[in-house]
């Protein structure tokens, strides 16, 4: 037997799941709570045998009794029956007489959770179950589903019970698993079977191009959640905050390839070059980025690296930071007496140069989102400035958007363009340009804090 100090995590409940299919249940009384018991074991599979009073015959061959509803002397009678039988009993609501209780419930296909808090808050169960609903992938019974597919050829080609478990934790976080995810099972079991092929070979590793968002941890993306608790190895930017590299899985290596303005830590191709080599040794990566991949993050040039190395990879986009400044600071992006039109910009210089579109940025009822464009500030004003932008047009900087750390510098376009040198700090900084700016509302919570 095993000693308290062996096993400190005692539990009040053993947690098991049972098959009811085909096997009588008793449900005694009556009422909503019983109903709602009542479709939980069909759906189970079970053969309900429903009365209103007990009586011990009622027992025979029973598998399982709920009650609820019926008088107090046949609940207490029930119980002792159930006990002197080894029958499971629950009295809903009614701890003391219970030899199981029933958990609140998370079901997707064939994956079941369950969620107790031994009777003591039921309320509390509820709500962890729906946090749990939330941050489950809608298809992840399609991935169940591969592994039961795949259940006796698994078997056959490892017979090793480490290997299997080793080879499962792959497939079923790996290319098959994020196929099936995204809906496509028969592809997901085309890759499934090619793993099965290749078991004996080096393990294939994936690669996830991740948008970790403007900062904020509660702004990542579920699948990015995901992502990062699956990672192996993550390769991150500067941009990337402390709070949403705390989400990784702890044991995975952490590789710092940030880049700060025109100094890059690791140049772009050493980066392509690292996504690849890290994947051909097998491992799950993760490029983590701020805000979104895709949007003047080099993820597609990430992507035309692993796709011509052959390396499979996904996108997982995120919160590009003129949604997160914007959001924060209260400034509509888009509005229909200023703004029909939204544009993003990069700042950066092309071979010491701002080239941009300027006559068409300087068109009227459009917002402007500059991205790194703090250095070229000036530049983008002379630039506008020559196809007759108007220089009195509202303008925020925002630095560290979408961060808890967000701070903004508001005015005119030529205002804000001469303080910005002495205004702006260490973290990145978007500009916002456009007559929408001046529409904007401080979200409730900035009021209260700048009150």
């Amino acid at each position: 037997m095993l000693r308290e100090a062996e096993n400190p995590r005692l539990m009040r409940h053993f947690p098991a799941f049972l098959d009811l299919a085909g096997r009588p249940v008793l449900l005694l009384g009556e009422g909503e709570a019983l109903a709602a018991k009542s479709a939980l074991l069909r759906a189970a599979g079970a053969e309900l045998r429903e009365a209103a009073h007990f009586e011990e015959p009622l027992l025979d061959g029973c598998a399982l009794v709920v009650a609820a509803g019926a008088p107090e002397e046949e609940l207490h009678a029930l119980h002792e029956a159930c006990l002197r039988r080894g029958i499971p009993v629950n009295v809903v609501d009614r701890p003391e007489l219970c030899s199981f209780i029933t958990p609140a419930i998370v079901t997707r296909d064939d994956i079941t959770i369950g969620i107790s808090t031994g009777g003591a808050a039921p309320v509390l169960a509820r709500l962890i179950r729906q946090k749990v609903e939330a941050a489950l992938p809608p298809l992840i019974g399609r991935v169940a589903a591969l592994g039961r597919h795949f259940q006796r050829a698994v078997r056959a080609r490892l017979p090793s019970l480490p290997a299997r478990r080793s080879f499962m934790e792959r497939a079923l976080t790996g290319e098959p698993a994020e196929l099936a995810l995204s809906g496509r099972q028969s592809e997901a079991e085309a890759a499934f079977a090619r793993m099965l092929d290749a078991a004996d070979a080096a393990p294939r590793g994936f690669v996830q191009l991740v948008g970790g968002g403007p900062g904020a941890a509660d702004l990542l993306t579920l699948r990015a959640l995901r992502a990062l608790g699956e990672a192996d190895v993550i390769v991150h930017d500067r941009l990337v905050s402390a709070e949403v590299l705390d989400l990784a899985r702890r044991d995975a290596r952490r590789i710092f390839v940030g880049k700060r303005r025109a100094a890059h830590c690791v140049p772009q191709e050493g980066i392509n070059t690292l996504l690849v080599e890290l994947a051909r040794e097998g491992l799950r990566v993760v490029r983590l980025k701020g805000g979104d991949p895709f949007v003047f993050g080099r993820g597609g040039e990430e992507a035309q690296a692993l796709a011509a190395a052959g390396i499979p990879f996904e996108v997982v986009p995120g919160v590009t930071a003129a949604l997160g400044c914007a959001a924060q600071a209260g400034i509509p992006l888009t509005h229909r007496d200023a703004a029909q039109m939204l544009t993003f910009v990069t700042g950066h210089t092309r071979e010491g140069r701002l080239d941009l579109d300027f006559p068409a940025l300087a068109r009227s009822r459009q917002t402007l989102a500059v991205y790194m464009g703090l250095t070229t500030l000036a530049a983008l004003r002379d630039g506008l400035a020559r196809e007759g932008f108007d220089l009195a047009t509202p303008a925020a900087l925002i630095e560290r958007g979408g961060s808890p750390r967000q701070r903004d510098l508001r005015g005119s376009f030529a205002q804000v363009v001469a303080q910005a040198p002495g205004w702006a700090g260490d973290g990145p900084i978007l500009l916002l340009l456009g007559e929408a700016v001046a529409l904007g509302a401080l979200p409730a919570s900035q009021v209260a804090e700048r009150a």
